[in-house]
């Protein structure tokens, strides 16, 4: 599939205040490429002519929530007409003269922190106002066709997505992007999260985007351990997905987790742990309070041991100040996770993090596509009426739509 002459300019949506840490990324990432334009949750880059954007991506930096390639800018006061005008683009009719539309994604700029009163990042009511706008002018405009599936804000993998970012209500910023990763197929890299009206804390969110997004190959019943696991958010996440869950923390946790069958707590700190009680544990989760130094400091003792067997890491961790968030900084915490033996390391700032980054880790990519492998013959080995009857969790439990609650009850 071709695509035009690639635009002179990138633009990234962020997290409010992570504007000066994915600037320092990029300035490493593409040292040719110079700032445009900033506001908070948004950065636009101009591209030198010898490092233009690449139209598959390559790697996401770690504080970007989206990327996309410009097509162009629109500022009106009316709706209607910005939607109009939107498709008179001159470089949004040329991308399309050479790639179909596989997808429309709209979304505001956050403008707020992560819990920050009620606030979750979400898809807004305009964003879903300006998408149905944009479709009905599509229709109306020349020279667009419209694909049936486009009425899903869920772009099929591999697809080129247009992007229009809600920078102000009325001014917008429209690119394109190819939606080659999990986190690409949704409208502002937001996947679909949700919790229970009982969640005991936000860290219910940041743990449940996280399984979501590494798409780890754990299993129902297998066994991981948390470290600094009160008030009980992350623990009762995992347990509401059939894990079973050890969590280490002086502090108490609360109900509904601290009677769960599936769940252990040693009241303790780590280092007062007898490494042996985690002999059967697969997995590692850490949500402390601490630098990120102390943070690894405490989970290399315990998989550096000789009486555990940890498969993956999924670690929490606070940017206490942000200059640990520079590239050399984060390319420390990647080269001592790798010095543990865990190869396939990525970080990222999750959708529900605050000032604070996500680390996960498996020994090998060969975890991932041995899981898959292992979930397509389980599928294959039903009759068609079983199968059809029962679809692939995975997938059940990522694409189906999920309907958001009130945040009010979380702390």
């Amino acid at each position: 599939m071709t695509s035009p002459t690639p635009s002179p300019f990138v633009f990234f949506t962020c997290q409010p205040g992570a504007e000066p840490a994915l600037k320092r990324e990029l300035a490493v990432m593409e040292p040719e490429w110079r700032l445009a334009f900033s506001r908070p949750g948004f950065v636009s880059f101009k591209c030198a002519e010898s490092a233009p954007p690449n139209p598959t991506g390559g790697r996401m930096p770690v504080f970007a929530r989206t990327r996309s390639i410009s097509l162009g800018r629109v500022s009106d006061s009316s709706l209607e007409e910005s939607s109009r005008v939107v498709w008179q683009l001159e470089g949004l009719r040329a991308w399309i003269g050479s790639s179909p539309i596989g997808g429309l994604h709209v979304w505001q700029r956050d403008t707020q922190l992560p819990g920050e009163g009620d606030f979750e990042p979400s898809v807004t009511p305009l964003a879903e106002e300006v998408r149905k706008s944009l479709l009905a002018a599509a229709r109306e405009t020349d020279g667009i066709k419209i694909p049936g599936g486009l009425d899903s804000s869920i772009a099929p993998q591999g697809a080129a997505v247009v992007d229009v970012v809600l920078v102000a209500p009325n001014e917008w910023y429209v690119g394109w992007h190819r939606a080659e990763s999990r986190i690409e197929r949704w409208p502002g890299g937001m996947l679909p999260v949700a919790a229970p009206e009982d969640a005991i804390s936000r860290a219910y969110l940041k743990m449940e985007e996280a399984l979501r997004w590494t798409a780890f190959p754990a299993e129902r019943g297998d066994q991981w351990v948390e470290l600094g696991c009160a008030p009980g958010g992350s623990c009762q996440a995992l347990v509401d997905r059939g894990f079973r869950v050890i969590g280490i923390d002086p502090a108490e946790v609360e109900e509904p987790l601290a009677r769960h069958p599936q769940f252990q707590h040693l009241r303790k700190r780590s280092a007062e742990v007898q490494l042996t009680e985690l002999a059967k544990v697969r997995w590692l989760a850490a949500d402390l309070s601490a630098t990120p130094q102390y943070t690894l400091d405490a989970v290399e003792e315990i998989v550096r041991h000789p009486a555990t067997s940890i498969r993956g890491l999924a670690l929490t961790l606070k940017l206490t100040s942000w200059e640990l968030a520079t590239p050399e900084k984060m390319q420390q915490y990647v080269k001592r996770v790798q010095s543990w033996g865990f190869h396939d390391v990525r970080l990222r700032q999750l959708l529900h993090n605050r000032r604070e980054i996500f680390l996960a880790a498996l020994r090998s990519r060969g975890q991932r596509r041995m899981t898959r492998r292992r979930k397509r013959q389980k599928t294959d080995s039903r009759g068609p009426q079983e199968a059809a009857s029962h679809p692939p969790t995975d997938n059940l439990r990522f694409d189906a739509p999920i309907e958001q609650v009130s945040r009010h009850h979380f702390r």
